[in-house]
């Protein structure tokens, strides 16, 4: 009685002002309900003016983005029309080699949400960021960074494509201008994207510029395998045989067309037992028969027992000098 009473004066009031104020039929809350769950359904329409509050289930919010607020009867229905936004969170969101670039969590219907891509990858059409949207079944699609190549840095040669840059996998063709060869002697070649960048640059050499094998030193040799060919600037490693000391830089560089300076094997300096016996001395504080002394290595010897020294006290620190070493004696 009293809803009906109301609605007579709403409707008395709306004639009076000259305002036709439409009832509202009671309203249906998808994806949410009234919080007035007990009170019964109305024979009459809700009069314009009332105010009821409801919720919203979970992955849906109320236009101001809350759980819950007010429907409100106008002369035009209820407001909001739409009570209950769908929402999706950006924990739904897992981005590999990318991340989202914004600070909100949740996001309501037809809202974009801003991603970036780790530096070396793109989005398919090759853009460092993108977009998807919340749409009312969730997020319009999972976001996907690809890795991708630069065009590279060419050196004396050229690409033979027009594209600027490429995914995973793509292969880069070119050629070496006239003249020139790339690291395995062809005017040609092509380079790969891979997860690291390009297989190797594409740079050729002017086929003057380079270096044949390495050169030889005694009592020594490189460490790799010899090559028939080596770029500029390409550099070997040398060592030497047992016992043997190196001297000067283990390594030789190859530049305009000739090698570096290769470093020496010095010989060392081998005390045998027999010119030991031959001077009646022996190690001091050593037991070897044979020892094995680099160069500039001080070798302390003394008198075997019965002998005196026949040589000045400093003889008895013998000096390794480049495999020559002066024996004391003892009489």
């Amino acid at each position: 009685m009293l809803l009906l009473i109301n609605v007579i004066l709403t409707l008395w009031v709306s004639c009076a002002t000259g305002q036709v104020m439409k009832p509202c039929e009671f309203p249906e809350i998808q994806y949410g309900g009234l919080y007035y769950k007990t009170m019964r359904r109305p024979y009459f329409p809700v009069a314009a003016g009332e105010s009821y509050s409801y919720y919203c289930d979970a992955n849906f919010v109320t236009p101001s983005g809350s759980y819950w607020d007010y429907i409100h009867c106008t002369q035009d229905g209820w407001l909001p029309t739409v009570p209950c936004l769908r929402t999706c969170s950006k924990s739904d969101i897992e981005i590999e080699n990318g991340f989202i670039s914004e600070s909100s969590s949740i996001y309501i219907l037809n809202k974009e949400m801003q991603y970036k891509c780790k530096p070396g990858y793109a989005t398919a059409d090759g853009n460092s960021s993108g977009s998807i949207t919340c749409l009312q079944n969730g997020w319009s699609a999972q976001p996907i960074c690809i890795k991708f190549c630069d065009m590279p840095v060419f050196e004396n040669s050229r690409a033979k494509s027009n594209g600027m840059w490429f995914k995973l996998h793509d292969t880069l063709d070119y050629e070496c201008y006239d003249g020139y060869e790339n690291r395995y002697g062809n005017t040609t070649g092509s380079i790969v994207c891979g997860e690291d960048g390009w297989s190797h640059l594409p740079t050729c050499y002017n086929s003057s510029e380079k270096c044949g094998p390495p050169l030889p030193i005694s009592n020594g040799d490189t460490k790799s395998f010899p090559q028939k060919a080596y770029l500029p600037q390409s550099t070997v490693e040398y060592q030497c045989q047992s016992y043997y000391e190196l001297q000067g830089s283990k390594y030789v560089t190859c530049s305009n067309g000739e090698w570096s300076e290769p470093p020496r094997c010095i010989s060392p300096c081998i005390i045998t037992e027999e010119n030991m016996n031959k001077n009646n001395i022996q190690l001091k504080g050593k037991s070897d028969r044979n020892y094995y002394a680099k160069t500039g290595d001080i070798i302390e010897f003394m008198c075997k027992l019965g002998y005196n020294a026949n040589t000045s006290i400093l003889s008895f620190q013998a000096v390794c000098r480049e495999g020559i070493l002066e024996y004391p004696r003892c009489e």
